[in-house]
Formats: C-alpha cells, structure tokens, sequence
C-alpha cells in the first residue's frame, strides 16, 4: 500500500545535502556573524558598566581626602553622586533598549517583507555602530554627559538593532528549506551565543586603555560588518539564479522536503496545487499585513509561549553571573567566565533538538520534552551545592533544556510559520513573521528583568527559580494546541505505515 504524498518519510537531509552550494555557505556564514556582531555591541555594554559607572561618579568619596573647589567645577562630569545611582541609571538604560528593541522588530519584520532584506540589515547594522560609536566613544571624549541624551541614543539604537533578527532569519529562510531546517538553524541560531563571547573578548581586549575604545572597537567591527553585508549577501536563490524553494523541477520528493512543518497535512496533494499560490508571472510577491501575519496558524501561540521561554532564557542572560557571584559568593570574573557553559549547552540543545525534529518532521513534541526536562533542571539548579564543576554541569543541562528550545522558536520555527502553505508563493511573510514572535518574546524579556529583581530583593533566589518554573510551564501550555495536533499526526503516520508494510 503506497503512502500519500504528504506522508511519505523523507530523508531528512538528503534534500540538504544534494542543493547545498557555495552560495548556501556564503550566505549562512554572512547572516551567522552579521546578527553575531550585532550581539557583540550588546554585550560589550553589559562587559563595561563597571568602568562607566566609575566614570559617571566622583572618583574621590574619601571623607579624610581634601575637597578640591570649586567643588561644581571639578565635579561637573560626574552624572550621579554615587555608584548604586549610576547602577539604576544603567538597569533603566537596560529596560529602555529591550523595549525600544521589542517594538522595533514588529516594525523591521514588515519593512523587510516590502524592501531589500540586505539594505535594510546593512543599514542597521552601519547606523546602530554609529549610535553605538556616539553613546560611548564620542560623550567621552567631548566629556559630554547627560542622561536625557543618553536614554535617547539607548532608544534609537534599540529601534536599529531589531533591524536584524527579522531579516536574517528572512534570509536564511529563502535560502534553506523544510529538509534539514532544524539542524542548520539549531546550528546557525548559535550566533547570539558567539556574539556574546566575541563582544567580551573584543571589550576586554581594550578596557585598559579605557570604556570608550571598547566601544570605538566593536562599533568599528560592526560597520564594517554591515559594509560587506551591502556587498556581498545574498538574499534570495533567484539572485544568481537558482530556483526558488517550493519551485523545484524534481517532482514530488524535494516539493515535500521544501514544504513548511507548519503546513496543513490533511490537504490532498492534488488540492494543495490550488492553494492561494501566485502565477509564474507573478516575479515579486506580495506581503502581507501585520494582522494577517498574526491570523496564520501557530503564530500567536508560538509567540505568546516565547514570550515567557525569552523571559527565562534573558533573566539568565543578565542575572546568571550576578546569581553566582551573590549566591556563592564566587569573584566576579570567575562568575562571567561560568557562565559561559549556559551557552554551551543552549548551542548543543538547538542543534540536537533541531535535527530530532528533521527526523520527525514535528517540532512541538521535541519543544514539549524538552521543556518538560527544563522544568526538572530549573529546580535541580535552584539547589545547586558550592562546587563549581557541579554548578557548571547543571549549568549546561539548563542551557540545553531552556536555550534549546529558545533557538528553534526564533529561528526554525519563525522560518517555518512564515513558510506556511497559506502564504507560500503568493505573499512573504519570513520577516513580519519573525518580528512578531521576536518582538512578543522580548516584551516578556524586558518585563522580566524588572520581576526577576523584584522576586529576588523581597523573596530571594529560590522564588525567582520558582518563577522561571512557572514561566516554562507556561510555555508549555501556550504550544499545548500545537502538540496534541502534531503527536496526533506522528501516530496516523504510524499508523498507515503499518499497514503499508
């Protein structure tokens, strides 16, 4: 008994491996180190608050030390009488830019779907540098400080930054189809992860000599990065022209390994080719609205669930060397270098998990037990001894729990939702698409900060723990709808491959 055509297993990278051309490299490696740089920029903030903070103070808070006068005179640079004010400002600095970044990437989403995906990175990533090269390079030489300036440039930059997730995975989108989907992007979402660790070796690199080089440096890396994205991405197959995906000449096999996960199963192969497809006249699609992009299946319950996974996945991101130097009392650069092993394992999680569900062609049961595991390793690190190779272990085990699953929603998945039969060939939708969960996810985030410090001054670590729990739970529930139709669909296949045989 021959399978339908939309059940038949197909390898899952033998499609992969068969179209992967030069220009598939190009293109990973472009958008992997374009978004990696963007994250760098980020990070380099976070790596030198302690050298701004310093600088935004008086240096001298010695009562036996003679006060120098005109004491406005020498002091007028200093933006806040001392350390725990200028924290505040720059935790505010931190809120101001993930909300001004949440905003931003439901906007860049529908301004890539209707402009050129490369000019819009390019020009992020080139003016973001510049905002970045004002705020701390050019203030400090000119030895001009001001915090209404300061909020602003923190916002704009925020706005420019969301420019990238939105479209690189827009990209990578294009040109990497269903057929090992979640393995390359599990692989690639590392980005963010090396970004980070790129951002604080090119920080600590310079910090001697001074914040405002560390900023000059990763501005200057970043602007040149935007540079040669302008140049040399391409972002789409058609460029030079290879066919598009969905457009292959091969016949049934690659037309399944290139269909979306997120794709209606149920339809009748030969329904399916009279779907809201667009003509072969039709060369330039058309892109569709925000609220049409919310109304296609899965998008606001996959949204919805990263906005509390981000929620967790962020509160480490920022709190987890904080945590370890707090808690165990451990020395601050012992702590950052820790933490580093949460990353590892959210690169390990993304990748294996990504190429599971390639093999099961599903992707919210391998989100569901993975979360499940999550919930087990939250409380299992919440008890964490002093040891650090024990914590590090736990560590990574959370990481690949909790990153995993955050690196298939905001790369496979979001490419998968704006891939989806409802849309293909008629409309794009990759880069609205994204915006909308990467934007829902990091008003979770920048929510989140703020709760996280509030649980943990009035009730301690082991409430906050307790909140991360509840928060991967709910996760959990958003995606339920989503997981009994796909375990549903796994079992039918089953089901009618035993009856082939």
């Amino acid at each position: 008994m021959a399978l339908p055509g939309g059940l038949r297993r197909q390898p899952a990278n033998r499609g992969l491996v068969s179209r992967c051309t030069h220009h598939h490299i190009v293109v990973f490696l472009l958008t992997f180190f374009s978004y990696s740089l963007l994250h760098a920029s980020r990070k380099t903030f976070s790596n030198v608050k302690v050298s701004i903070s310093s600088q935004w103070t008086p240096s001298c808070l010695n009562s036996t030390a003679p006060e120098l006068q005109p004491y406005e005179l020498w002091n007028s640079n200093h933006l806040f009488p001392n350390a725990e004010a200028a924290t505040l400002f720059l935790g505010t600095l931190d809120t101001i830019f993930l909300f001004s970044y949440a905003v931003g990437l439901f906007v860049s989403g529908i301004v890539g779907d209707r402009l050129n995906l490369r000019c819009v990175l390019s020009f992020g990533m080139c003016s973001s540098a510049l905002v970045v090269f004002f705020f701390g390079t050019v203030t400090e030489w000119l030895h001009f400080y001001n915090e209404w300036f300061y909020c602003f440039l923190w916002v704009v930059n925020g706005l420019l930054q969301s420019t990238g997730w939105p479209c690189v995975v827009a990209v990578m989108g294009n040109w990497f189809g269903k057929a090992g989907r979640g393995f390359v992007f599990g692989l690639w979402s590392a980005c963010a992860s090396v970004g980070n660790i790129l951002g604080a070796f090119l920080a600590s690199c310079v910090l001697k000599y001074g914040y405002e080089y560390a900023f000059l440096v990763t501005a200057s890396v970043q602007f040149a990065g935007g540079v040669i994205v302008f140049f040399g991405l391409l972002t789409s197959p058609k460029e030079v022209g290879l066919p598009e995906l969905g457009a292959d000449e091969d016949g049934g096999v690659e037309e399944d390994a290139n269909r979306p996960l997120m794709g209606d199963d149920d339809v009748d192969d030969d329904d399916r080719n009279y779907s809201i497809q667009a003509t072969d006249t039709d060369n330039q699609p058309k892109a569709i609205g925000f609220f049409q992009a919310c109304c296609l299946p899965g998008v606001v319950l996959y949204s919805l669930a990263y906005a509390c996974l981000k929620l967790v996945n962020y509160s480490f991101f920022f709190w987890l060397p904080f945590y370890l130097s707090n808690n165990f009392g451990w020395k601050e650069a012992e702590a950052d270098q820790l933490s580093i092993w949460y990353d590892v394992g959210g690169i390990i999680g993304g990748t294996i998990q990504g190429l599971i569900s390639d093999v099961l062609q599903k992707r919210a049961p391998v989100l569901a037990i993975s979360l499940l595991f999550a919930v087990g390793s939250l409380f299992g690190y919440s008890r964490s001894p002093n040891s650090k190779p024990v914590n590090a272990v736990i560590m990574a085990i959370t990481g690949f729990f909790i990153g995993g699953p955050s690196n298939m929603i905001s790369s496979a998945i979001s490419a998968d939702l704006g891939r989806q039969d409802l849309v293909k060939g008629s409309s794009e939708a990759l880069a609205t698409v994204t915006g909308i969960v990467d934007g829902t996810g990091s008003i979770g985030a920048a929510v989140g900060q703020y709760l996280v410090s509030l649980i943990q001054e009035n009730l301690g670590w082991m409430w906050v723990f307790y909140f991360f729990i509840l928060m991967t739970s709910s996760t959990i529930l958003f995606i339920s709808p989503l997981i009994v139709r796909e375990i549903k669909l796994l079992l039918h296949e089953r089901r009618l491959r035993m009856l082939s045989e």
